[in-house]
């Protein structure tokens, strides 16, 4: 058509979410044979009615009035004869359907052939289930038996699902790098006019001027007075047909073009012949994508929209480049090119090969086999299809430029490199690339024959000439000759009368047009720097495509938003690579509807792997609620799939381990797929008979087990064992019960059925006699036999094992800290008379100001408030202790009395009183807790949070604390704020607070006078529903509490106030000396030491870093560098004396600045059975001291490496090792020569290297100091990823009788686990250690079990 006579159209704007899709670039219907390019190019086509919905358009030739307007030029909107590339309407009125073409390749049903059919020929619309969409987000195709069925093969095979898919941005990112970009590329034809012809001169002897025409050349004897032929310059078809095809788009990253189209057709793309031969992955269903003609429109689905966006799934080189309308066919020279390639890698060519004669045959250098395999199948192209609707999209990858990428780049890179003087970098190049292109222009148009002097300056500082120049030129025709005087380059022969000359011409012109269309690109993205140069004229246009597919495909911001990259989740969600790639998504445009969409079609797709989606799913869900961004409706379409029976991999871990699988469990058999079914029910059937053998948590063990085994049927995929698991929930269906019911419930239920039903007894009885089996109960059997119930079956308990703690609610910290102090034997002892004090005599009795002078607790005086509630607090626990040593029963309740006497605190309680009253007056009772005598400067410890014994610190106002609720909250719930410990240095002496450990006389300095007491402050009201007692305390917390009202009540308050120390303080009290030493600048003299010793009950190692011992965590508590009176200072503490009881509390609490969110640090910290403190003494070795602190700084040094190699910020550095050794041995293992075999060996020790420096730096410098032993006797454990939930349970060594074996105190639940468990590497794993508890050996202060025997009393 001629579209001189249309008038410019405005480009339409891009789609909006929800608005009708744009109409696009047509895509290829089916055809095997070519439109001549003649009437494909000259005039618009014919094209068929289809629906409305996305497609690619044809690229059209536009004949040129005048040049094309630049970009950002006045004109470039102005223009009334330059049109811009613009999306065609695809009205369907306005349209005459095409004949359809005939094609014996037409696959309507993917697999079978049928009669093809027309673009737009879509089915009538069904309604779609109801129930696939569930309210939660549109997507339809969804069937409710076979996600509830996808572990059985059976019902995978029948469903014939597609495989894993992915969402449109994910597509967009396959068809072509998302950092590249892709444009539509116009040509209009140059305004050049041919060369006047002239006088032909003959070549004479010697000189080095060719004859002016191509084919005079043949003949010396011609004469001088011949004429050249005239110039026949590129036709309008030529240069349109010199981009490959019309849906090909130009790549100047890559320089190279990609193949992209779209489609909205009931006609499937046309695959190619291998495709369909091959063992491909299933297509999705047809006749269900016919119900749709697009997922993304307003219009497109009739009955609402019944998917969120499309499904994508991938088939690599499914279709046939030859299929596409017009066909892509690989022209003459790259054939001739792939046949040189394969003689160079050896491929086997006929001996007899000559390409002179192919050329004469019109062949240009392709092979008989070649040109069949042409004629037979193209370049394969990838095929991307949406399950839900009609909607394909076909890309091709990078179709290579004329001049290939590598001399490509050579060339451009050499430029850059070596501008021209006076010139940019990029005007080097700009110069360059404009003298090719002026000499294929002058061939081209001009017919100019001369050769191109390569030794002429203006040349050589325009192109230069090396190797590589050389090379471009001769891939695009230009031949280097060597003249009589000096050497030069010939242009090809383009002349159409030959064949040779008509494939130069199509690749010369090919070749000018990507020329034009990187130097297009180059001056527009540096504008700039050709602002004021002279360019030479380009005749290409390029229109930037990345927004036109992204819209086609549904992948536009618009229609699916983008994250802020700079909100803080956004680190979080990037991390989890493995998780987005699983579902098909980018964390860039993750919203909760996308995300499930995305989770609910891959099962829907690809139900084998449902275990993996959710596994990865509940991974981000988890993500988002340690940044509290989870929203509600994810948490509730997340307990929705809970509730369908989903698990995850860990929860397939935990069920092998619940059926007794695992070296060190019950079978003492680890569990994989090769073990039989059989095994498995066995396994399943001897946990259920534990369960009712256990008495306190029986039915929680078969409730797991019951559920295990569920979970491994289904994991393997075993009909047989699903069966298994439902006989029993058969027989519960039958009783109308739970499964978790007890049998005297179960009993009960049964009697009541029976007079409900009585013609169902048979029934009722056959049920129950299969719950008695399953559960192995000889309760149920007896009742089933004798018609009476026999009552509960009690297990019991060895009278020499120790007794567990029942909760009273969140408190396993403190069962765990009142069984730990119930194995220290001094303290035991001393606690246990205390049960027989008169508390009602204690509380007249009026201890006298004098006496109370003369005793302080955690550096301050006591009130007699506070020891009479001391004196309450040791009184009941006596009465814990005496029941843990004589109950039958294997678990005793602590009294409400003393949980509360444990947890909620002195100053808790004076300020809820204050609270009450609402009033700020100043408290003038006698509980205040406001020291009434000057207060010593207490030492620097590692935070003014840490832990230690007696009374520590308070906020102004306590939040709740970190690590101190046992239950694991809501998935998005908010999280706590915790008091953090500070990772960071102590602060210096004048600054630090009040600490809770009993101080000593300081040597150096003097005691300063303490401001008056504040007054009592109105405390915020405090939700009951956090706790049953008081407010949350951490472990910490409790146990200073509890060990603050030990010593108060063991005080004596006699006549002799020089009375040895309490037990409390011989017990847990030990002494440091501690030096702080201003760092002076080497021009400054040295200033004064500050020393003093300090009373100290825990020692803190902060747990940051992964690949430490307890040795290097201690170490940086003993030496490191403060802030002292504004300057920098050395503050080594030192021991002088250690208590009988080391503990060292592990400070995992830590926070991230960038989140200013805590979290819990899960480094694993090695520690073994026994410690040596020598080190740490103040008398060690002065010399072995100063080489430790050396090996110190290189030991962080060597950490910090491991730390790059490890998590590195592109890839890890350890793993890129791996896998580069890897691939080396693959290389030789095929016979690759140029191998390096230093190379491999380099790269296999350089992955041991740096851990090795680190063992190797660790030298037993004090091997031979073990005068200070002490071995490990207890363990804390929290088990949790967030500060703020968990649960707490701790492991006791048996001593002094079995030291090998330990007990683990869980509660209710005490057994027996070997030391290593205990001391297992716990890397990877949220059951950390946060306190370690060690007895100076030989000591005996420790005495695990106490246990009143009954028998052992009548053998006596």
């Amino acid at each position: 058509m001629d579209n001189t006579k249309d008038s410019p159209k405005a480009r339409r704007p891009l789609p909006t979410p929800g608005s009708a899709a744009l109409p696009h670039r047509p895509d290829t219907p089916v055809n095997v044979s070519p439109i001549p390019a003649s009437s494909f190019y000259s005039q618009r086509p014919s094209l068929p009615a289809r629906p409305k919905g996305p497609g690619s358009k044809h690229t059209e030739y536009i004949p040129p009035i005048e040049s094309p307007p630049r970009y950002n030029s006045p004109s470039f909107n102005t223009s009334t004869t330059f049109r811009e590339p613009e999306l065609v309407s695809d009205d369907k009125e306005n349209q005459t359907i095409a004949a359809p073409v005939p094609t014996s390749d037409a696959i309507t049903n993917w697999t079978q052939k049928l009669e093809p059919t027309a673009w737009d020929d879509v089915p009538a619309l069904t309604e779609p289930d109801p129930w696939t969409s569930s309210g939660i987000v549109a997507i339809d195709g969804r069937d409710r038996h076979e996600e509830l069925n996808w572990w059985n093969p059976e019902e995978r095979f029948r469903g014939h699902r597609p495989g894993a898919g992915f969402l449109p941005p994910v597509l967009a990112d396959c068809l072509h790098n998302p950092e590249h970009t892709l444009f539509s590329v116009s040509v209009t034809p140059p305004d050049i006019q041919p060369r006047a012809p002239a006088p032909a001169t003959p070549l004479a002897p010697g000189a080095s001027r060719p004859l002016p025409s191509d084919t005079a050349s043949t003949s010396s004897s011609a004469s001088s007075s011949s004429t050249p032929p005239p110039v026949t310059p590129p036709t309008a078809e030529e240069i349109c047909t010199a981009v490959p095809h019309p849906n090909a788009y130009y790549c100047p990253k890559e320089h190279g073009w990609v193949i992209l189209s779209w489609k909205s057709s009931s006609v499937t793309p046309p695959l190619a012949r291998s495709f369909i031969d091959s063992d491909h992955p299933p297509l999705p269903n047809q006749d269900a994508r016919k119900r749709t003609a697009s997922c993304i429109g307003l219009g497109e689905q009739p009955f609402g929209q019944s998917n969120l966006t499309h499904h994508f799934h991938k088939y690599a080189k499914a279709v046939d480049s030859h299929k596409l309308t017009p066909p892509y066919k690989h022209e003459e020279w790259e054939v001739a090119d792939n046949v040189k390639q394969r003689r160079r890698e050896g491929t086997i060519v006929l001996d007899d090969f000559d390409i002179t004669k192919l050329k004469e045959q019109g062949q240009a250098g392709r092979l008989e086999d070649e040109e069949e395999q042409e004629e037979d199948e193209g370049r394969l192209l990838d095929l991307y299809v949406c399950c839900q609707c009609s909607f394909y999209c076909v890309g091709s990858g990078v179709i290579p430029a004329v001049i290939p990428r590598k001399h490509w780049d050579d060339f451009i890179l050499d430029k850059r490199q070596n501008p021209a003087l006076g010139k940019t970098p990029d005007q080097t190049v700009n110069i360059a690339l404009e003298t090719i292109l002026l000499a294929m222009e002058n061939k081209l148009w001009k017919g100019e024959n001369r050769m191109i002097k390569t030794s002429n300056v203006g040349f050589r500082l325009k192109v230069g000439w090396n190797a590589n120049v050389k090379r471009v030129f001769d891939i695009i025709g230009f031949k280097e000759e060597a003249g009589d005087t000096e050497p030069a380059i010939r242009p090809p022969i383009t002349e159409p009368a030959t064949p040779q000359g008509k494939i130069n011409r199509r690749k010369l012109l090919r070749a000018w047009v990507e020329i034009g269309s990187y130097l297009a690109d180059l001056r527009k993205s540096k504008a700039t720097e050709f602002k004021d140069m002279k360019a030479h004229q380009l005749h290409v246009m390029l229109d930037p495509a990345r927004e036109m597919y992204q819209s086609a495909i549904g992948a536009h911001p618009d229609q699916i938003r983008r994250v802020d990259a700079t909100e803080p989740i956004v680190t979080a969600l990037q991390l989890l690579h493995t998780e987005w790639d699983s579902l098909g998504l980018t964390y860039m445009c993750y919203s909760p509807d996308l995300l499930t969409f995305a989770y609910l079609a891959q099962c829907r797709c690809d139900p084998v792997n449902t275990v993996t989606y959710f596994t990865h799913l509940t991974t981000i869900i988890r993500t988002l609620g340690t940044y509290a961004e989870c929203p509600q409706s994810l948490q509730e379409f997340y307990a929705l799939e809970q509730s369908r029976d989903r698990f995850t991999h860990e929860d397939l871990v935990q069920a092998a381990k619940i059926l007794g699988f695992g070296m060190e469990n019950v079978l003492g058999v680890d569990y994989d797929d090769e073990i039989p079914d059989n095994f498995v029910e066995n396994a399943w059937k001897d946990c259920v008979k534990r369960s009712w053998r256990d008495v306190t948590q029986g039915s929680n063990l078969q409730r797991e087990a019951n559920n295990a085994f569920r979970i491994l049927a289904e994991a393997r995929g075993s009909p047989a064992l699903k069966k298994k698991w439902e006989v029993g929930k058969i027989a519960y269906n039958t009783l109308e019960i739970p499964k978790d019911v007890d049998d005297t419930m179960l009993i009960t239920v049964f009697n009541m059925r029976l007079e409900e039903t009585p013609l169902q007894a048979d029934r009722m009885r056959e049920a129950l006699t299969v719950i008695a089996e399953v559960r192995n109960s000889d309760r149920l059997r007896q009742f089933l036999e004798t018609g009476q119930d026999p009552g509960d079956i009690v297990a019991i308990v060895r009278p020499d094992f120790p007794r567990g703690l029942n909760q009273l609610g969140n408190t396993c910290y403190l069962n765990s800290l009142l069984q730990y102090f119930y194995t220290i034997k001094d303290l035991r002892d001393a606690v246990l008379p205390m049960s027989k004090l008169d508390l009602t005599s204690l509380e007249e009795d009026k201890l006298s100001d004098e006496k109370l002078a003369r005793h302080r607790v955690g550096g301050r005086q006591l009130s007699r408030r506070e020891i009479v509630r001391s004196k309450k607090f040791i009184s009941q626990l006596a009465e814990l202790f005496f029941n843990l040593e004589y109950a039958e029963a294997s678990a005793v309740t602590p009294s409400i009395e003393l949980a509360k006497l444990a947890l909620v605190t002195p100053r808790d309680e004076d300020e809820d009183e204050a609270s009450s009253r609402a009033t700020d007056s100043s408290n003038d009772t006698d509980a205040t807790l406001v020291e009434d005598v000057p207060r010593l400067v207490s030492s620097p410890t590692r935070s003014s949070s840490s832990s230690v014994l007696g009374k520590r610190p308070r906020e102004i106002e306590r939040r709740p604390s970190a690590m101190d609720v046992d239950n694991s909250p809501p998935i998005g719930a908010e999280h706590a704020g915790s008091p953090l410990r500070d990772s960071s240095s102590p602060p210096p002496l004048e600054e630090i607070p009040e600490a809770s450990s009993s101080r000593l006389p300081s040597k150096s300095m003097e005691q300063k006078s303490v401001p008056p007491p504040l007054p009592a402050r109105k405390r915020p009201t405090v939700s009951d529903s956090t706790m049953m007692f008081g407010k949350q305390h951490d472990v910490a917390e409790c146990m200073d509490n509890c060990i603050f009202q030990l010593e108060a009540a063991l005080l004596q308050f006699g006549d002799d106030p020089d009375a040895g120390p309490n037990i409390i303080k011989r017990l847990f009290y030990g002494k440091t000396r501690q030096r702080i030493t201003p760092i002076s600048e080497p021009q400054q003299p040295r200033t004064s030491i500050s020393d003093r010793e300090d009373l100290f009950s825990h020692l803190h190692v902060n747990v940051t870093d992964e690949g430490i011992d307890i040795y290097d965590g201690l170490g940086r508590y003993f030496d490191d560098e403060v802030d002292h009176k504004g300057g920098k200072a050395r503050m080594e503490v030192s021991l002088v004396e250690l208590p009988p009881i080391l503990q060292i509390q592990l400070q995992r609490v830590q926070f991230n600045r960038e989140t200013l969110q805590p979290f819990k640090s899960q480094a694993y910290i090695k520690f073994g059975e026994t410690i040596y403190m020598d080190r740490f003494m103040d008398n060690a070795d002065l010399q072995k001291k100063a080489r430790s602190k050396e090996i110190q700084l290189e030991l962080t040094k060597a950490r910090e490496r491991v730390r790059l190699l490890v998590e590195g910020k592109e890839t890890p550095v350890l793993s890129a090792l791996e896998q580069t050794e890897k691939f080396l041995v693959i290389m030789r293992e095929e016979g690759m020569p140029d191998v390096d075999e230093e190379l491999m060996l380099q790269l296999s020790s350089e992955k041991a290297y740096v851990r090795d420096e680190i063992d190797n730096l660790r030298t037993p410098l004090w091997r031979d100091d073990t005068n200070v032993p002490y071995e490990l006797t207890s363990v804390f454990i929290h088990r949790g990823s967030s500060p703020t939930w968990g649960h707490y349970f701790f492991y006791s060594r048996h001593l002094p009788d079995a030291p090998d074996s330990w007990f683990k105190y869980n509660d209710s639940d005490v057994s027996v686990v070997s030391k290593d468990e205990v001391l297992a590497d716990t890397t990877g794993s949220t059951a950390n250690p946060y306190l370690l508890v060690f007895a100076r050996k030989g000591s005996n202060v420790v005495d695990t079990v106490k246990r009143f025997d009954a028998s052992k009393l009548e053998e006596t």
